[in-house]
């Protein structure tokens, strides 16, 4: 009959139940039958026993000092060669330290994250070292929920250690039920939270020394920015925004303004005039293609206009961009 000899899949830093009771044993006691380890074969393929010179139905314990030595001694050989190793490559780039120090900070200022997860990864590193600020801009597009809970995640340890929040949403974020809840979470007061008629793209500043943007529409690329200039104009930005937003616990913002028309056709007007198509207006503020069509035939009826055209030239001649809203 042949049998199947047992293996067991462990390292000797792992030992099993079995190989250390059956050792523990073999050193107690001098020696222990060979039938008695075939439950343990590790025992022999560590060489943590070895033959009975004078009885081969024995097994005698190799000391365990031995069998110590026997596994140090390669991982220390191995430990001193990557040591010069290390030695070796400090010494071959040492002569170039210096001159990489002169273009150092402007050459790490700026850095491409490809791909999610190295933009995510680099925004728990930034947002665990923020100690003082996190503001943000986010675009109201609908997440899916997996994507909210991660967030809710990654802004929870910040409140909790007293690190402030303050995010900008467009006026859309308040019909959205995943984004009411999601603002629930932090009602005591640690996080703040505005809308605006319009924002442009997606932006993150942390302690007002980095600051994350997209650059792909895709949002599968993304810029890491340390330059001082350029965070410092960044936080300007939000700063200009966030003084013209809206706090999400104060009313609706579409109120209808004495000339009939509320804010958020006074937005859509302002970007027909600038020749943006109903697509990209519907992105700009927040809200789908149908809904911005709906507000353009409310906006086209109060001007009288009769085609998209005449609506343009109306609302350039109506003075209503004029206005301040």
């Amino acid at each position: 009959m042949n049998r199947t000899k047992a293996t067991h899949p462990h390292s000797v830093t792992e030992l099993c139940a079995d190989g250390s009771r059956l050792y523990a044993n073999a050193l107690r006691m001098g020696r222990v039958s060979r039938a008695d380890v075939e439950s343990a074969p590790c025992l022999m393929e560590f060489t943590l026993l070895h033959p009975d010179p004078d009885d081969a139905t024995w097994l005698r314990p190799v000391p365990p000092s031995v069998a110590l030595a026997q596994r140090l001694n390669p991982l220390e050989h191995e430990i001193t060669e990557r040591r010069r190793l290390s030695i070796e490559l400090a010494d071959s780039f040492e002569p170039f330290m210096a001159l990489s120090a002169q273009v150092t900070a402007s050459t790490h200022s700026i850095t491409v994250l490809e791909g999610l997860d190295r933009i995510n990864t680099a925004l728990d590193l930034a947002t665990a070292q923020c100690q003082n600020e996190m503001v943000t801009v986010q675009p109201s597009h609908r997440h899916p929920e997996g994507r909210l809970i991660a967030a809710l995640d990654r802004d929870r340890p910040l409140i909790e250690r007293g690190v402030r929040i303050r995010t900008l949403y467009q006026h859309t974020a308040r019909y959205s039920p995943e984004r009411l809840a999601w603002v629930d979470q932090f009602t005591d007061g640690k996080a703040e939270y505005r809308t605006i008629d319009e924002l442009v793209e997606r932006l993150i500043i942390c302690d007002e020394t980095v600051a994350f943007i997209p650059i792909s529409d895709d949002r599968q690329v993304a810029l890491e920015l340390r330059h001082p200039g350029l965070v410092r104009y960044l936080v300007k930005v939000f700063e200009f925004m966030w003084g013209r937003a809206v706090p999400l616990s104060a009313g609706a913002p579409y109120e209808t303004a004495p000339d009939g028309l509320t804010d958020i056709q006074h937005s859509i007007a302002k970007l027909l005039v600038e020749g943006h198509v109903d697509e990209a207006i519907a992105r700009r503020l927040g809200m789908n293609v149908r809904t911005c069509r709906t507000h353009i035939a409310k906006l086209a009826t109060a001007l009288g206009s009769g085609s998209r055209a005449q609506l343009g030239f109306l609302i350039a001649q109506s003075g209503i961009l004029d206005q301040e809203h």
